[in-house]
């Protein structure tokens, strides 16, 4: 009589399972995003307070104002920097060949007994 065997026995036969894969270099969306806002912040202070203007308006209301609209625009630009870098590393993809490597040791946390 023949038993059949779980893969993870010791005494298993394993055949490894090969896939093939795309491998990219992806840009993270939160950095750029941060720092498009803070250059806009940067220029939205440059504007209010390295600029002459009317005197008529506080230079911190003035600031507040080119605060918000730098600062969008900062985001929104860097927001369209990263889609771009992103399309350009899809580009740049390569296809990989991984195979799956059986454990040495099976995993024993969380199991009763254990």
């Amino acid at each position: 009589m023949s038993t059949t065997e779980n893969p993870g026995t010791p005494g298993a036969q394993h055949v490894p399972e090969r896939r093939e894969v795309t491998v990219r270099r992806a840009p993270k969306y939160v950095p750029f995003l941060v720092l498009g806002g803070l250059l806009g912040f940067g220029v939205a202070a440059f504007l209010a307070y390295g600029l002459p203007g009317d005197e008529s308006y506080d230079a911190g209301a003035v600031f507040g104002f080119f605060m918000i609209m730098c600062g969008a625009g900062g985001v929104i630009l860097g927001g369209v920097a990263a889609l771009i870098l992103d399309r350009l590393s899809v580009r740049r993809a390569r296809r990989a060949v991984v195979e799956s490597v059986p454990d040495s040791v099976p995993d024993t946390e969380g199991q009763p007994g254990a």
